[in-house]
């Protein structure tokens, strides 16, 4: 089963990044509120930008890769692929 990361878009136009196995479901946990308390007061929120990995601890380790990078970063990853 492949796991995720992927990139959020929130309302307040800030990034977020995590990890999933269900990238529509993921989306939906955060739009509903369960989701990470980082999104709750930031919705709605709209993965823009995903990478397919066969493990979790592939997933996790490109998703702390990414966290650590300036937001001009992102927007460039953002550029090459979006989903």
């Amino acid at each position: 089963m492949p796991h995720f990361f992927y990139i959020a878009r929130c309302r307040d136009k800030t990034l977020y990044s995590g990890t999933c196995l269900d990238l529509a479901a993921r989306e939906a946990k955060h739009n509903d509120g369960t989701g990470a308390k980082y999104t709750r007061s930031r919705r709605p929120v709209k993965i823009i930008y995903s990478e397919e990995y066969e493990t979790l601890s592939e997933a996790r380790k490109r998703e702390y890769e990414v966290k650590r990078w300036a937001r001009a970063q992102k927007i460039e990853l953002l550029k090459k692929k979006s989903i």
